[in-house]
């Protein structure tokens, strides 16, 4: 009777793993197979002595179709360039968005003269590649990292200052 519990704990095991696993799913059916010797396997083929298990939540992929035709696809109408809003759409006053414009505009404006004073200090610092070995760096490799970091940072800098001007240019 010990050997039909451990048998069972172990195939309640393997269920239970089967069913809860997310990372890979069967994509037939599964298929509970037991041998001469009485040992139990579980595989996606169908041999002598398997029978087909129904598991939860499981659902198997649909069966392949005869190749249909593909639906052709429609050009799409030159109709207008901008959606209709509904009559309900809370409408601003065009003063009222020039001025948000402005505010906008300032607002990036600023943030794109902060970008520029950081990169100027950043290429300063940077010294053209051969930046001033700080006292904690006698360690080339050290040096190597900051002055790897210190590149980086300049680029992300410069992608900054290039989103800004787009921003600014998309404004009306």
């Amino acid at each position: 009777m010990g050997k039909t519990i451990s048998l069972f704990r172990l195939m309640a095991m393997v269920l239970a793993a089967m069913v809860l696993h997310n990372g890979a799913h069967a994509q037939g059916t599964v298929y509970k197979c037991v041998d001469d010797q009485g040992r139990v396997e579980f595989t996606d083929t169908s041999r002598k002595g398997c029978k087909a298990l129904d598991l939860p939540g499981y659902a198997p992929p649909p069966a392949p179709r005869a190749s249909a035709p593909i639906p052709a696809v429609r050009p799409m109408s030159p109709g207008p360039a901008a959606a209709v809003s509904p009559a309900s759409f809370p409408r601003v006053d065009t003063a009222q968005q020039r001025a948000r414009d402005d505010d906008r505009r300032e607002i990036l404006n600023d943030e794109l003269r902060i970008e520029q004073k950081k990169l100027a200090d950043l290429r300063r610092d940077f010294n053209n590649g051969e930046p001033e070995r700080q006292g904690n760096e006698r360690n080339y490799a050290k040096y190597q990292e900051r002055v790897a970091s210190m590149r980086a940072e300049i680029g992300r800098t410069e992608r900054n200052i290039e989103a800004l001007q787009r921003e600014i240019s998309n404004i009306r």
